[in-house]
């Protein structure tokens, strides 16, 4: 199960306080810290960076 431990399933949470999420997956090897994007949050109706949560 190499698979599981290489690329694991992680949430992405809002930063804008809105407490929506997106799921996706990261690969450890190349982003072994905390993966933050910028992606759209409807609730705000604006793109706000997500943060990666354990």
């Amino acid at each position: 199960m190499a698979r599981n431990e290489l690329r694991p399933i992680i949430k992405l949470r809002s930063t804008a306080g809105t407490g929506y999420t997106y799921v996706t997956r990261k690969n450890r090897r190349n982003n072994p810290d905390r993966l933050t994007l910028r992606k759209y949050d409807p609730l705000v109706r604006r793109h706000t960076d997500f943060r990666e949560e354990r």
